[in-house]
């Protein structure tokens, strides 16, 4: 009798992970973008928000890609920055800037952005030499930024931010975690002078001393 031939079997196909939810591959994406050329020739804000939201398009976790996302958009912004000379602080600014933008965009949480993009900002200016202080000053200038572009509560993201980069700071240790401390809390007061709109706060008007307010009678 002859033997029954072998019936093939079918294996369904194993679903493959969300295109946005592969950190490596979105790191990926991020390097080839924050180049040499496209940070010259179209500047970082718009390098780093284009980047994010064609890499984060249609992510099922939008809020735990975008943190990864964020960390290594400003890293590698920071560290082309290095490369060519460029000022660290103000492409720590706008790449800040660019992912909290990048995060509205494709609705992300904004306040969680800002505090990834701040920390990988301080990690990535100590890792090349810079000045870690000032990259945390700007990471929160940038947040500001964002923020009224958006029409977004600027004192949150600011705060935010703040924490994000002194959380790196503090990991850094010694010397550099006071340095980030004490700038930290003058930015910080700073923007709590204006209000979440980004408009200055008001004040009540300091009620006008009337002149002659007391009767004094001239001696004879």
């Amino acid at each position: 009798m002859a033997p029954r031939a072998k019936r093939s079997q079918r294996t369904e196909p194993r679903p493959r992970p969300a295109r946005a939810a592969e950190p490596s591959r979105v790191n990926r994406a991020i390097e080839r973008a924050v180049s040499e050329g496209e940070i010259v020739s179209v500047g970082v804000l718009h390098v780093v928000r284009d980047t994010l939201v064609t890499a984060l398009a249609g992510a099922q976790d939008v809020g735990g890609a975008i943190g990864t996302a964020a960390v290594a958009a400003v890293r590698g912004s920071i560290k082309t920055a290095y490369t060519i000379g460029a000022d660290l602080g103000v492409v720590a600014r706008e790449a800040i800037r660019g992912t909290v933008t990048a995060a509205e965009a494709i609705g992300g949480e904004l306040g969680g952005a800002a505090r990834s993009a701040a920390h990988g900002a301080v990690k990535a200016t100590s890792d090349v030499g810079g000045d870690v202080a000032i990259a945390a000053r700007r990471a929160v200038e940038g947040s500001v930024a964002a923020a009224r572009d958006l029409g977004a509560d600027v004192r949150q993201l600011a705060e935010s931010a703040a924490s994000g980069a002194q959380e790196a700071a503090d990991r850094i240790g010694g010397a550099t975690s006071r340095a980030v401390r004490t700038t930290l809390s003058r930015a910080v007061a700073g923007v709590r002078e204006i209000g979440a709109d980004g408009t200055p706060a008001r004040t009540a008007p300091r009620a006008r001393r009337r002149a002659g307010r007391k009767n004094v009678t001239p001696k004879s």
